[in-house]
């Protein structure tokens, strides 16, 4: 948080911090229905406080995760789109473990406009989803799955800077395993200057605290991943 906090007074950017007070847009009974999955419905609420920013007159509105990293601040430019979403770019083995990366977008990083055309349009048919889902809903579903779902029909902007760091990647990074830092590489359109670094992998036993503050120095001293 420190690095895009740092990041925003560079740019002469107003900062604002979240905590629980993200929630407050969301009514009783999507909080009822996201109550076992916490994460859609910080996906959906901070479509809310980016729309009400918008109104009370920011020309630009920029989202950004706590576990988004911004490791290269002289190389990482809001693009000009009225609208961009992050870019995903996860590297894991498949069933057969084998090593794959998929190319997809993410909501870790969101930038929008102000008259942008797809920030009512993805609020609206976020709440649709949400309230039409009647059993458990997976993690990323109204987040890079829907996104990435869209974006493979309409090619929404993308921010190609503000990249992910898969735990199977981080693990290349850390332990000197090539492989998928290069295939990373290959398929990265630009080289990030920022990530999310999916935090949630330590609390699923992807990797440790110890990796993740060790990937954080890594990523600021070098302030990039090729």
């Amino acid at each position: 948080m420190d690095s895009v906090r740092e990041w925003a007074a560079s740019k002469k950017f107003d900062y604002r911090f979240m905590g629980d007070e993200l929630f407050d847009p969301l009514d009783a009974e999507t909080l009822q229905q996201t109550r076992r999955q916490i994460v859609v419905a910080t996906d959906l609420a901070r479509l809310f406080h980016v729309q009400q920013a918008l109104v009370q007159g920011y020309q630009t509105v920029i989202w950004c995760d706590a576990d988004f990293l911004i490791f290269h601040p002289q190389g990482f430019d809001p693009v000009s789109a009225s609208y961009a979403l992050g870019r995903e770019v996860w590297v894991q083995n498949d069933q057969k473990g084998r090593l794959k990366s998929y190319v997809r977008v993410h909501n870790a990083f969101l930038l929008f406009r102000r008259d942008n055309p797809f920030l009512a349009f993805y609020l609206d048919t976020a709440q649709r989803l949400v309230k039409l889902n009647t059993g458990r809903m997976p993690p990323q579903f109204i987040g890079p799955k829907l996104l990435s779902a869209l974006h493979n029909i309409c090619h929404c902007p993308v921010q190609e800077t503000a990249g992910m760091l898969s735990p199977l990647l981080i693990q290349g990074m850390l332990h000197d395993k090539p492989a998928p830092v290069d295939l990373f590489n290959k398929h990265s359109p630009q080289s990030p200057a920022a990530a999310n670094l999916c935090a949630s992998s330590v609390a699923k036993g992807d990797l440790s605290d110890q990796e993740m503050q060790q990937l954080i120095a890594r990523l600021l001293d070098l302030r990039s991943l090729r």
